[in-house]
C-alpha cells in the first residue's frame, strides 16, 4: 500500500490527523527532504509513537528509487510519499511512482490536505468553477510565451482561470512575458500562503512589474488570473 500524504506549504498547523496518523504507522516515509520531514514528525510526535525509517525520494533519484519501491509495495510493505509542502505529485515528484504502481495493480490511496494552487484560487476572488493550473513555468523566455500563446487560444472557447507558481528569481520576467500576450490585465498574486507574511495582492500587472522592479522579490508565488 502507498500513501500519497498531503503536508503543512507553511503553517505546521495544518497538518491533518489522518495524515499524522498515517506517517506514523508505515514502515517507510519517502520524502523530498529528510530533514524537514523528521523536522515534522518530531514536532508532532506524542508518547509511544515511533518515527520510521525515512528515504530520500526527488527527481534526481526517482528513476532510480521506483523499482526498489515497487518491489518493496509488492512484498507488503506500508510505505507513504511526502514532498517538502503541499501534496505529492503536484508540481512535485511521484507521479511517476504513482503510474508504475497502478500499472502493478499496487493500491495508492491519497491522504488529502494542503494545496497552494487551490488555496490561492479559494481566496482570490477569482472564478472557481473551472481552472487550469499550469505548475512552475519554463526557464526559456521562448518557451514561457509559447505556453502562454495556447492558453490564451484555449481561454476563447474555454473560460478558466489561469494558475501558475513563480520563484521571486524570474517573477518579473514571467509578468512582462504575461503582459506581452494577454495585455496589462489584472491579475492575483499571493505570496507565501499560510506563513506569518502572507499576502494576496490584486492589480494589473504592470504594476506589479514596478513593485517588485522597486523592490526584491521575496518568498513563493502563485499567480491566478481570469479574463472574465
Amino acid at each position: 500500500m502507498l500513501y500519497i500524504v498531503a503536508t503543512p506549504i507553511g503553517n505546521l498547523d495544518d497538518i491533518t490527523l489522518r495524515a499524522l496518523n498515517t506517517l506514523f504507522t508505515v514502515d517507510v516515509v519517502f520524502c523530498e527532504d529528510t530533514r524537514k520531514t523528521l523536522n515534522l514528525l518530531r514536532l508532532s510526535q506524542k508518547t509511544g509513537q515511533v518515527i520510521p525509517k525515512l528515504v530520500s525520494y526527488f527527481e534526481e533519484n526517482e528513476f532510480k528509487r521506483i523499482p526498489e519501491i515497487v518491489s518493496d509495495l509488492e512484498k507488503g510493505t506500508k510505505m507513504a510519499l511526502v514532498t517538502n509542502s503541499g501534496t505529492p505529485t503536484i508540481s512535485d515528484p511521484g507521479f511517476k511512482l504513482v503510474r508504475e504502481c497502478r500499472q502493478r495493480n499496487i493500491p495508492v490511496i491519497s491522504i488529502p490536505g494542503p494545496s497552494s494552487p487551490i488555496a490561492a484560487l479559494a481566496c482570490s476572488g477569482l472564478p472557481t468553477d473551472k481552472f487550469l493550473f499550469l505548475g512552475f513555468l519554463p526557464n526559456k523566455q521562448s518557451h514561457r510565451r509559447k505556453i502562454f500563446e495556447n492558453v490564451k487560444e484555449s481561454l476563447e472557447t474555454v473560460s478558466a482561470t489561469v494558475i501558475f507558481f513563480e520563484s521571486p528569481f524570474r517573477l518579473i520576467k514571467s509578468l512582462m512575458d504575461l503582459k506581452e500576450v494577454f495585455g496589462d490585465i489584472e491579475i492575483v498574486i499571493c505570496r507565501e500562503l499560510t506563513k506569518i507574511y502572507e499576502e494576496v495582492s490584486q492589480e494589473k500587472v504592470s504594476n506589479f512589474v514596478e513593485e517588485y522592479s522597486q523592490k526584491k522579490p521575496r518568498g513563493e508565488f502563485v499567480v491566478l488570473f481570469n479574463l472574465k
